[in-house]
């Protein structure tokens, strides 16, 4: 049983997702989420084997190598190889369960998704005890609705906080919809411009391009 955590608890996020490959808008992205809702850490988690998708062509290696390289430098933000490590589908539950067990009962933990990936969350693996471990961070993008009626808006409405200052009232249970700068980068869009010969530069960090140019990547 998780208890309540004290008002001045720290808040570590985890970010997960392909990053195939990681590019500016995540980081963007992640960056505005530390300061906003002042996060001691976001660990971007890159998925070995996604249960809701393909796995990617690229392997989950070469995909955190380049997470590895975006992230250094920025103190806030460090790469979580822990879904690399684990063997089989990439279940959110399991990290966040893991994570769990690290940080302890009081530290607030929080996991971000995108509003395309809260309209499935029924469809998700032991989807019901995801706040049992965490808070989730909702990403509201321009072109997306939450929905007004459902198990998803029922869940919603039961559990929504009204502010970032509430994450840090206890350490999971709540959720939260945060509006965030859009930037319209995408990594289906860096492949294909790859994938042509033409130049993906400004859309991602110089280090994860010559990684990508290193080893003949998207090609």
């Amino acid at each position: 049983m998780i208890t309540p955590a004290a008002p001045e608890s720290s808040l570590v996020g985890v970010l997960g997702g392909t990053f195939n490959p990681v590019h500016y808008g995540h980081l963007r992205s992640a960056l505005e989420l530390v300061e906003r809702l002042d996060l001691e850490q976001l660990r971007l988690m890159p998925s070995a084997e996604p249960p809701h998708r393909t796995s990617p062509d690229c392997s989950a290696e070469h995909r955190a190598a380049m997470v590895g390289l975006a992230v250094t430098g920025e103190r806030h933000l460090t790469c979580d190889l822990r879904e690399l490590k684990r063997p089989g589908k990439s279940f959110t539950i399991d990290s966040l369960i893991e994570l769990r067990e690290e940080l302890g009962a009081q530290t607030g933990l929080c996991m971000v998704m995108g509003c395309d990936a809260v309209l499935d969350i029924p469809g998700w693996h032991r989807w019901e005890e995801l706040l049992d471990w965490a808070h989730i961070i909702v990403i509201a993008r321009p072109g997306w609705e939450l929905p007004e009626s459902g198990v998803v808006a029922t869940w919603l409405a039961d559990n929504r906080l009204d502010d970032a200052g509430a994450l840090r009232q206890r350490p999971a249970g709540g959720v939260l919809i945060e509006e965030l700068r859009p930037l319209a980068i995408s990594s289906t869009e860096i492949r294909a411009l790859l994938a042509s010969g033409r130049s993906v530069r400004y859309l991602t960090p110089q280090s994860v391009l010559e990684y990508i140019q290193t080893y003949n990547l998207y090609r």
